[in-house]
């Protein structure tokens, strides 16, 4: 099978940090899927996997979290799908990523893909809706049936891929959602997925917020920098509000400031089930298939901005190129094998 993979850890502008490679076609085990891949997302997962270190692999090692695709075959143990069936997912990091013709992935972390979506819509979503949903309704507790309809959160860097989404799933809860982000173009895009309000992350947080007459919210979720934002989220949650981060501290974070208010913060991995095999691992096959009915039901949309075709090392290149510059507005989709 044609896939991209790499052997060293290199820049996104070296030519060799991902290559073009022929592969053996891999098998299905157990609850295993062979999903014949049509279209395959970046996220900076990707990116900082590959990102420059001093290690070689023995053999390619291919990346990729997020795909759409036909299962081509199942394991002997597969109870959700079968052959022929379209699905959308994002895998396991301990495995090898979707980025090749044919890939393996546990059943239990797949939906079936959106019938209203194409594929490159489609492979735009599972690990940023995966995580938001993750992140709001479960780490934060929210209902996404409504119950807390009327509260307000703060979504820190609304125009990312996981930002676009979370908009749009606090909002099908009911939610206030005041989304920070720092260009106009940027700016709209939150508007346009569904915030209420957008405010300059670059720029006083605490006083854009009383400027709207929202001086504390009662969730914050954060998907760009966890430390630097960390004062400023503590002084805008409620008393007994939820805090949520999806990226690593880079320095000790100060939980006393949380004390006060009786203040929740949690961490967010999407990762997590599959990585340890929880007994729930079957969640995000839910979670998955009730973002596909509410997508097909017109209550969210998908977050694709761009699109690369064909599927190889040149393109995908350029793909960590864009994300890595920080700037990516929803998300970049590559579909199509050369």
């Amino acid at each position: 099978m044609k896939a991209v993979a790499l052997k060293r850890y290199l820049p996104s502008s070296d030519p060799e940090s991902l290559l073009d490679v022929e592969l053996p076609d891999p098998a299905p085990q157990g609850r295993d899927l062979l999903v014949r891949v049509h279209a395959i997302s970046v996220n900076p997962a990707d990116v900082k996997v590959r990102s420059p270190k001093d290690k070689t692999e023995s053999s390619p090692r291919v990346l990729g979290w997020d795909a759409s695709g036909v299962v081509e075959a199942t394991g002997p143990d597969v109870k959700l799908f079968k052959r022929g069936d379209a699905v959308y997912y994002a895998g396991s990091i301990l495995r090898p990523g979707c980025d090749s013709e044919l890939h393996l992935v546990d059943e239990r972390i797949v939906g079936p893909k959106p019938k209203s979506l194409d594929d490159a819509q489609a492979a735009a979503l599972p690990l940023t809706a995966l995580t938001a949903y993750e992140a709001l309704f479960d780490r934060c507790a929210i209902d996404p049936g409504g119950r807390h309809s009327g509260r307000t959160l703060l979504v820190i860097n609304g125009a990312g891929g996981v930002g676009s989404i979370a908009i749009q799933l606090a909002r099908l809860a009911g939610l206030r959602v005041i989304a920070t982000a720092s260009r106009p173009e940027s700016q709209q895009w939150c508007r346009d997925m569904g915030a209420h309000h957008v405010i300059n992350h670059r720029e006083d947080i605490p006083q854009q917020l009383k400027g709207v007459d929202i001086p504390e919210v009662d969730y914050v979720f954060n998907t760009v920098d966890t430390a630097g934002y960390w004062n400023t989220m503590c002084d805008v949650i409620k008393p007994f509000g939820r805090m949520v981060s999806i990226v690593e501290t880079s320095q000790p974070l100060d939980l006393g400031r949380l004390m006060g208010k009786s203040v929740s913060f949690s961490w967010e991995l999407m990762f997590t089930r599959s990585r340890f095999q929880t007994q729930d691992m079957e969640e995000q096959h839910r979670a998955l298939k009730q973002v596909a009915e509410w997508l097909d039901a017109g209550r969210l949309r998908t977050t694709l901005t761009e699109k690369l075709s064909p599927i190889n090392a040149a393109n995908l290149r350029a793909a960590h190129a864009k994300v890595e510059s920080g700037k990516m507005v929803g998300k970049l989709v590559l579909s199509g094998w050369r």
